[in-house]
């Protein structure tokens, strides 16, 4: 039987990287888009099909999609910044890009979706909990998951968006902190958070591409952690880890102080007031969803299980 051809947006990214990798092992020989030409990022020798492509360029997302059967959308601005800031690219493109597919004839759609869709919560998150976005980041993703899923029925597309949790792994930003020296935290880490290893996040949107799986849901793993949870098991099996919790206040404060001299970096960061009230919302997903339906089980079922599996596999921390 011959494998479907995936579409790969944000391939170069943390979890996009990830998703590249598996695809482009399992011998699927994946279509990856980059917005700029590859230089020193390991993507470059996947066995992979790249194509130039930007999401705010629909002539050149038009390319990307020839002889595509399944997109596995992942490209975006992960910033916490205004809602004007985000829409071009979050919104606007992900829309040129669902009806490029369309055009296409392309038969599902995947995209990488936020639990930052909700807002801070006592009880377990499961497919029926209202949406609520704190935060402009979760109000954007919430009304691009809504206009592409009426964009998908209306053309007949299996579309699924997936509510990616705290995604964690050797490339993100936590473990290049600690390899850097020192991680700051915006907050004591007292709330429960839901979490999930890079490489399962990417199972499931691939499984979620090969099976046409349609719907929207929260993801995680099986066990919801606090934030201090998650940092004890990283000093567990990594002793010099240097962490600096910041009271909330004070993190705001000094990211409040911050925002003003941001539009003179050159890339966005995080370090925002918005990520800051992220860190200190709960929001915790029931275990199981998702995984079940596609017929899974997580190759890390809890921080336990994840967190000394990056620390083994990060050169220079393990």
């Amino acid at each position: 039987m011959k494998k479907p051809k995936f579409l790969v947006t944000g391939a170069t990214g943390f979890i996009g990287h990830e998703v590249s990798r598996q695809l482009a092992a399992q011998g699927y020989r994946p279509k990856l888009m980059i917005r700029k030409p590859l230089q020193q990022v390991s993507i470059r020798d996947f066995d992979a099909d790249f194509v130039a492509g930007n999401l705010r360029n629909p002539e050149s997302l038009t390319r990307a999609v020839e002889g595509v059967d399944c997109v596995l959308h992942l490209g975006a601005r992960a910033t916490f910044e205004s809602y004007n800031t985000l829409k071009p690219v979050i919104l606007d493109g992900s829309l040129a890009l669902m009806k490029a597919a369309i055009e296409a004839g392309v038969k599902s759609f995947v995209y990488s979706s936020s639990l930052l869709v909700y807002g801070d919560l006592s009880d377990k998150v499961d497919g029926n909990t209202p949406a609520n976005p704190l935060l402009d980041y979760g109000r954007v993703k919430l009304d691009t998951e809504k206009t592409l899923t009426q964009m998908a029925t209306s053309a007949g597309i299996n579309f699924a968006a997936l509510r990616l949790p705290h995604v964690y792994g050797p490339m993100d930003l936590y473990f290049q902190q600690l390899r850097n020296g020192r991680l700051i935290l915006p907050g004591l880490g007292r709330n429960t958070f839901t979490h999930l290893h890079v490489a399962d996040a990417a199972r499931l949107l691939i499984t979620s591409g090969e099976q046409g799986y349609a719907s929207i849901s929260p993801v995680g793993d099986n066990m919801p952690a606090t934030w201090a949870e998650f940092l004890d098991v990283v000093k567990l099996h990594y002793p010099n880890a240097r962490v600096l919790a910041l009271p909330q206040w004070l993190a705001l404060a000094t990211t409040t102080a911050l925002t003003p001299f941001r539009r003179f970096r050159p890339y966005p960061g995080l370090e925002t007031p918005g990520a800051v009230r992220t860190y200190n919302c709960s929001i915790a997903v029931k275990p199981g969803l998702v995984w079940e339906e596609l017929g899974l089980k997580p190759l890390f079922p809890t921080i336990y299980e994840g967190v000394p599996a990056v620390i083994n596999q990060y050169v220079g921390l393990g």
